[in-house]
């Protein structure tokens, strides 16, 4: 997930070691393992390591504490806009120490990003300009690494003589956590016990909008970057990693995780090969949370702030506005709503957004485009497919265009984009046939496809008639062509 796949070894073999590959892809890229890929896939898993350390503890102080993401504000509430309100209110309270050191890691941050976007190829630079070049691009990726350090070492040599100028991560658990099963209880610092229904209800909607949110942006991530590096992705074997992953994680005490879009950039822009460049994170990680964790103690929690920042920034895309109202306004509708409705709360704004496109679907199904004629007879030519949200306004079309007309019209209906017909249409029709019947003209369907013939057939709809084409149907509705 965090890292490009290689495409899944499409040469012959039986089934069972097809399916065993799918199932398990390091049996398709590991016999073939070089060792120019061991080469890329070092440097790769070295560089989002000292990437994903910062920004796992950034993120363990979203999930785990008091809201705190760069002004050294203290109980600020957890909504969205009581957060805002504080966070005004309290400003004179900000930390003077916090706001200069998170404000100087943003713009550090910053800077190192945009010279990491402006550098060139430099394929055809002098050798001494490709390797400052390189140099800088190193020091640029590994920016969240450089920055928190710097940071520490600053607040190291504050908090030794005294001075205690920033707030600090502080305490920080040693050692890996032990490997035992999910709690299926909780005990409060007063010794209230918190049992597994109240645990589940403390979760609501988050149940369903982590593992919707997890895959969403896993698949999202996925196909954007095999877009980029030319291989197709399995969106089962995703889903089966995200899950296999998390359940594993919650044996450790780990929050959930999905694939993620800046260390899966990191990942691509090092020239990663292979999976194998998340093993080399991992070991990273792994070695930082049994040695490292007393020097995460002066860690200022400004300079996770600035790292959560600038890693989130980036993902806002301005353009995708621009893009929707060129191509289609109606999918600014959703789009605003969930935006809006996040606010309040992320599933409040996912349901909001799913709720109005389903609406939006169905308003498109109920109102397909219909293209009228009169040629005699009345042509009602439809442009999609027709289905029971539609057939009430094809009958309104047909009253008010037809049979309420004097004389009434015989109806011509061209079924060329008719893939599917249903019981609610069927219906409809034999009330039309009826109406038809009693006023002595009639409903001649053309271009039909031979499923949805076949059904109308088994339907035995009396007085309806069927033509291979529109000029056929045409004659029949004048009378100037029998069956």
């Amino acid at each position: 997930m965090d890292q490009p796949l290689l495409q899944r070894d499409s040469g012959p073999g039986c089934c069972s070691c097809r399916m065993l590959k799918a199932w398990l892809p390091i049996l398709s890229w590991l016999p073939k393992y070089t060792l120019k890929w061991l080469q890329m896939d070092l440097l790769a898993g070295l560089t989002v390591g000292l990437t994903t350390v910062p920004q796992a503890l950034a993120y363990a102080e979203v999930a785990g504490l008091p809201v705190q993401n760069i002004l050294g504000l203290q109980d600020i509430p957890h909504e969205f806009f009581p957060q805002v309100y504080y966070t005004f209110y309290k400003i004179p309270e900000a930390q003077i120490g916090d706001v200069v050191l998170g404000l100087l890691c943003v713009a550090l941050l910053v800077m190192l990003m945009s010279m990491k976007t402006s550098l060139g190829s430099g394929d055809d630079a002098p050798t001494f300009s490709r390797v400052a070049r390189r140099f800088v691009w190193a020091v640029a990726t590994m920016r969240n690494a450089l920055i928190v350090v710097a940071a520490s070492f600053c607040a190291f040599s504050w908090e030794a003589y005294g001075r205690h100028v920033f707030t600090i991560t502080g305490e920080t658990s040693q050692g890996l956590p032990p490997f035992r099963p999910p709690p299926t209880s909780d005990t409060t610092a007063n010794g209230t016990v918190v049992t597994f229904g109240e645990i589940v209800e403390d979760f609501g909607g988050g149940l369903a909008v982590i593992p919707f949110m997890g895959l969403l942006e896993s698949i999202a991530i996925a196909k954007a970057f095999a877009r980029q590096n030319n291989y197709r992705i399995d969106a089962n074997q995703e889903l089966l990693a995200i899950g296999v992953t998390n359940i594993l994680g919650s044996f450790v005490s780990a929050y959930p995780v999905t694939g993620s879009f800046g260390r899966t950039a990191v990942n691509s822009q090092t020239g990663v090969c292979t999976p194998a460049g998340g093993i080399v994170t991992s070991v990273i990680v792994l070695l930082s949370l049994a040695f490292l964790m007393p020097a995460f103690y002066y860690i200022p929690k400004a300079s996770l702030a600035a790292v959560i920042i600038c890693a989130v920034a980036p993902m806002v895309d301005y353009q995708v506005v621009a893009k929707m109202w060129q191509i289609h306004k109606l999918d600014l509708l959703p789009f605003t709503v969930t935006f809006l409705m996040s606010f309040w709360q992320v599933q409040y704004g996912i349901i909001g957004g799913v709720a109005l496109s389903g609406a939006l679907l169905m308003y498109t199904m109920a109102r397909p485009q219909i293209k009228m004629s009169h040629q005699g007879v009345l042509l009602i030519q439809l442009a999609s497919g027709l289905s029971f949200p539609a057939a009430e306004h094809l009958s309104h079309i047909i009253h008010t265009q037809a049979l309420q007309e004097s004389p009434p019209h015989s109806v011509v209906l061209d079924c060329h984009h008719v893939s599917v017909i249903d019981y609610t249409v069927i219906h409809e029709l034999s009330d039309l046939l009826r109406q038809f019947k009693r006023q002595d003209v009639c409903l001649i369907l053309s271009g039909l496809q031979p499923n949805v013939l076949e059904i109308l057939l088994a339907a035995d709809l009396e007085g309806l008639r069927y033509a291979d084409g529109v000029e056929t149907a045409l004659q029949m509705g004048s009378g100037n062509l029998n069956l």
